[in-house]
């Protein structure tokens, strides 16, 4: 028997690194060897005290539903967060708990997109961006961009790019995959392109706390209308505790609150309890020193694939990505990134999942690992580099 399934569903491209990531895992489990930069997820373990608080509140008998906007408690927490880190006065009642930065996502998605109109996205770009759009019969208008513009979303491609079915704008900042930041007046720009045109501004900010000799600026410092997706993944270690949040304009949030009732009800309890911890000055002593081993593989990765060859024109401010052009080396991304993952059992992603815009020229490394093993990818990827050379004559 044939089934129909939807066309929404049918239009929702998969990663293409998942079929790398299954090949690693086979030659792992052959017994090989395989240095994976190519999933975007910590190497560290959640910070203990985080485990701690996760552990008490299952004690304490914490397993029941909260409500749909979340704990309290880890509201005020994060507000008190916007307070000592941006200076912003953000009022509690205005953040959603969401599970994870993906349920906050699908909140403003589902909010502010109607089918058939589209929000103007960065390519490349994180690709779950625009398939959630896809999932609301929404569409993403994909900007070509490159680091003449630091990768990002401007407010002159904006006006470039907006036509009759525009509704908004998502940018991401640091992005996912290039790392690069939005300053303050790019952000205020930005917001005042999309207010003189009736859109909505949405700002993915998951990647904050990383960044590196450097603060980001949040969008709700020059933009108080603005929609903020955020993340406990990153900064806070907890990605398999599936935690977000969103920060909306006040008048928003009963209708995301009606959503989340209906979507998932609420975010999940033991981990509401636990990120309590995360704010505590211990936790974030933690969170600190990471960030500091974050910018060390930085700092040695980047001019070490750069001295291979590598092409990767701006330097990464936040995240830990570098989105490197293979041009000069020839071929095709995918076959790249398998090339090394067969012959040099070191796993990359290749540029296809994030966009369109020269995708086969470029890929990406996650430099979620120690810096010693930085360095074996490194000398892998020299000698992998020979082989490939001499199949492609260059």
């Amino acid at each position: 028997m044939t089934f129909s399934y939807s066309a929404r569903s049918r239009a929702i491209e998969p990663f293409h690194v998942m079929a790398l990531l299954q090949r690693a895992n086979e030659l792992q489990a052959a017994g090989h060897d395989v240095i994976h930069l190519e999933i975007g997820e910590p190497d560290f373990n959640t910070a203990e005290p985080i485990i701690q608080a996760g552990q008490a509140a299952l004690s304490a008998g914490h397993t029941r539903y909260t409500a749909a906007r979340g704990l309290p408690a880890l509201r005020e927490a994060i507000a008190g967060f916007y307070a000592s880190h941006y200076g912003l006065n953000i009022n509690p009642e205005r953040i959603m708990i969401t599970p994870g930065g993906s349920g906050a996502l699908l909140l403003a998605s589902a909010l502010l997109v109607d089918p058939g109109k589209h929000w103007l996205l960065a390519d490349p770009g994180y690709p779950c961006n625009r398939h959630f759009l896809r999932l609301v019969e929404g569409d993403a208008q994909l900007v070509p961009v490159g680091p003449e513009v630091n990768y990002q979303l401007t407010a002159d491609l904006v006006e470039r790019y907006w036509d009759q079915d525009s509704g908004g704008a998502l940018v991401a900042s640091p992005a996912n995959p290039t790392g690069t930041v939005l300053s303050r007046e790019e952000l205020a720009a930005l917001s005042g392109a999309l207010r003189e045109r009736g859109g909505h501004l949405v700002v993915d900010e998951i990647y904050h706390g990383l960044t590196y000799g450097m603060d980001a600026p949040s969008v709700l410092e020059v933009d108080n209308q603005a929609f903020v997706l955020n993340s406990f993944s990153k900064y806070f270690g907890m990605t398999g505790w599936r935690l977000g949040w969103l920060v909306a304009p006040e008048s928003a949030v009963p209708e995301l609150e009606k959503l989340a009732q209906n979507i998932y009800i609420s975010a999940p309890t033991l981990s509401q309890h636990a990120a309590l911890a995360c704010f505590q000055p211990e936790t974030l002593a933690i969170l600190e020193q990471r960030r500091a081993e974050f910018a060390a593989r930085r700092d040695y990765l980047l001019p070490a694939l750069r001295e291979l060859g590598f092409k990767i024109e701006v330097e990464p401010q936040g995240a830990f990505y570098l989105y490197a052009d293979i041009s000069g080396f020839g071929g095709d991304a995918f076959e790249f990134c398998r090339h090394f993952l067969e012959t040099e059992h070191v796993a990359i992603t290749p540029g296809v999942d994030f966009g369109r815009s020269r995708a086969n020229q470029h890929v990406r490394f996650a430099y979620t690992q120690s810096v010693p093993r930085l360095q074996q990818a490194v000398e892998r990827i020299a000698r992998g580099l020979l082989t490939w050379k001499a199949q492609h004559g260059v």
